[in-house]
């Protein structure tokens, strides 16, 4: 686990330029509106807190990371709040939404296919590049940073019993999940992918890595596999829940009308989750990101209106 001193400790770094997100309430559960962040994900709180504990001097050589998305748009955004440089390597298959995000924050980003990627980190390519790097979600104090949103669970559900979160490399999970058991170990912390890249919870089975193909709308949670991160998570994580592809696509567009809340795939896995838990105990479901191609939103959207048309259901 994440020390609970170095969490409070990050999250200090970050408050001044990320939200207090709001809770907002569904049925049997609240939702944590991480969207809402400046970025539309809570990648903010970890990149904040990652970047403001350089040492001065790395951090005049500007940053880079490597992303699907939400990642890529954190790092730009603080990087051009911070007055650096930034470079991001993403996906060239990262939607354009993203893609725009990091461009608007002054960023470059440098597109690869996906294999190229995976390489790129496994033979960590970073460093050959001038730019202190950022890695995604296997940085301590990138973790730490992200366990600020538990710090504001903790304070506003004194009862809180249990907490949903999506999983892709396992930086937020592990940062919340840290700050939840150093403060309250009782709570329960449950890990949620799509059954379209279960890659944990088949790690978790196999013992080790697994090979994995993409068939999701989550992207962000489409990470490579990570040893350290395999060792935390069995640390912090009291179970898994896999959400069905089809349910996924559903949550979309319900979240929008039921909650009002716009999310992208990965953000909301959790929400999708709660379905498959018991009510009852105080519960919280991350909503942890917004980035969602306005395609793909505009087409789940109508597909839900068509699903529950009076001529779909004669």
């Amino acid at each position: 686990m994440i020390s609970i001193e170095r969490i409070r400790a990050a999250a200090e770094r970050a408050r001044p330029h990320v939200l207090r997100t709001p809770l907002l309430p569904v049925e049997g559960a609240q939702l944590k509106a991480e969207c809402l962040q400046p970025t539309g994900s809570f990648k903010v709180r970890g990149f904040f807190a990652a970047a403001l504990a350089l040492p001065p001097d790395q951090l005049k050589r500007g940053l880079i990371t490597v992303s699907a998305g939400n990642a890529a748009q954190a790092c730009a955004y603080v990087a051009h709040q911070l007055g650096v440089f930034c470079r991001v390597v993403m996906f060239d298959t990262a939607p354009a939404i993203k893609v725009d995000g990091v461009k608007r924050w002054g960023a470059t980003p440098i597109p690869m296919p996906r294999e190229d990627l995976f390489r790129w980190i496994e033979t960590e390519g970073w460093n050959k590049e001038p730019e202190a790097f950022l890695h995604p979600f296997n940085n301590d104090e990138l973790m730490a940073g992200h366990g600020g949103l538990g710090l504001e669970l903790i304070e506003e559900i004194p009862d809180l019993a249990r907490v949903l979160v999506p999983v892709g490399g396992g930086g937020l999970l592990t940062g919340v999940a840290s700050a939840l058991k150093g403060s309250k170990p009782g709570i329960e912390v449950i890990g949620v992918q799509s059954d379209g890249y279960a890659m944990w919870p088949k790690v978790f089975e196999a013992g080790g890595p697994v090979p994995m193909k993409v068939e999701t709308i989550a992207d962000g949670t489409t990470a490579p596999f990570d040893a350290k991160m395999l060792g935390l998570l069995k640390e912090v994580v009291d179970r898994w829940l896999i959400v069905p592809e089809p349910r996924l696509k559903a949550a979309i567009p319900e979240l929008a009308a039921k909650a009002k809340v716009v999310a992208e795939g990965a953000g909301a896995l959790a929400y999708a989750a709660l379905e498959q838990i018991e009510s009852g105990p105080p519960t919280v479901a991350v909503v942890s990101g917004g980035n969602i191609d306005p395609a793909l939103l505009a087409t789940l959207l109508s597909n839900q209106r068509g699903a529950s048309s009076p001529t779909a259901r004669a």
